[in-house]
């Protein structure tokens, strides 16, 4: 099994229990306040980890990260390729409502300051049979895309949050595309649900595509078979990491050689196990539990 890099953001999450999202013009007060590790790619690092597999995490902090090295560590995410910035971190403002529906504010902070020189020097450490992850949340992304296609390594896409910068991006580079409803949806250029799937197969014909639909499920589609994966059926407490866990998760549990159809269970069943639970790294679970789960 290949080592899997996750080349993405590293935030600190405030995350706020309201009654419901702020309205315009509206002053709202919080229940309660918690700070916690997020950021997509460090959500999706510790899952991949928790999942069992070799896990490096490419980024940047400030002198703030701390808490975000400490959590990477903890849950067995090499950390030596983070950089230091003078500057903030990255962090996140978190709505959380009482029925676990959130809304989330991002400050990119250290997570633009990546220079194509740092990403060369972790890249030089990487080559075939390696995976890389990305989502939108860090800069130079069309930069790390090419120079990881060049060195040989799978690329594995979650475009989010989506932007009019996607587009931009050389997507015909990425292998296996992971992406929710709304970021389908613009991606295939069409609103009809019925046709996202097609569209994002017409477009991106040699790349594995994992269209999650949130209470729905997901469906799994490489250009020769397709697959749909039921949710399961949990109360919702906090469902801000519950994505980047099924791509951890999934990601894991594909460079361990499993069958689609076996990743598809194990993303699942962990992505339903962190919306049982409040924050967004601590929800993740550990494969044991995941396991433990499924029977």
């Amino acid at each position: 099994m290949g080592k899997i890099l996750t080349f993405g953001s590293l935030n600190v999450d405030y995350v706020y229990h309201v009654p419901h999202f702020v309205a315009p013009g509206e002053t709202l007060a919080a229940s309660k306040r918690e700070v916690n590790c997020g950021g997509k790619g460090l959500n999706q690092s510790i899952a991949a980890a928790r999942a069992g597999a070799e896990v490096f995490h490419a980024g940047k902090i400030g002198a703030d990260g701390q808490i975000l090295t400490d959590m990477l560590s903890q849950s067995g995410v090499d950390i030596s390729y983070i950089q230091h910035s003078s500057g903030p971190s990255g962090h996140a403002i978190i709505q959380v409502d009482p029925s676990g529906q959130n809304c989330i504010l991002l400050f990119g902070g250290s997570n633009q300051e990546i220079t194509t020189q740092e990403v060369d020097q972790v890249l030089a450490n990487f080559g075939p049979g390696d995976r890389i992850i990305l989502q939108n949340e860090i800069n130079n992304l069309a930069y790390i895309m090419q120079q990881a296609a060049a060195r040989g390594l799978d690329i594995v896409f979650n475009p989010s949050p989506i932007d009019a910068s996607i587009q931009s991006l050389p997507l015909e580079l990425v292998s296996l595309l992971v992406l929710n409803e709304i970021e389908g949806a613009a991606l295939a250029g069409t609103e009809d649900e019925s046709l996202v799937l097609e569209g994002l197969r017409k477009q991106f014909p040699r790349c594995r595509i994992l269209l999650t639909l949130g209470s729905r499920g997901c469906i799994y589609d490489d250009g020769t078979q397709r697959i749909q994966q039921k949710a399961c059926s949990v109360e919702a407490v906090d469902t801000t990491a519950a994505g980047d866990t099924f791509t951890g998760y999934f990601v894991a549990a594909d460079a361990a050689g499993l069958p689609p159809q076996e990743c598809l269970l194990l993303a699942t069943h962990a992505a339903a196990i962190a919306v049982s639970r409040p924050g967004a790294a601590p929800s993740i679970p550990v494969m044991a539990e995941v396991k433990q789960f499924s029977l």
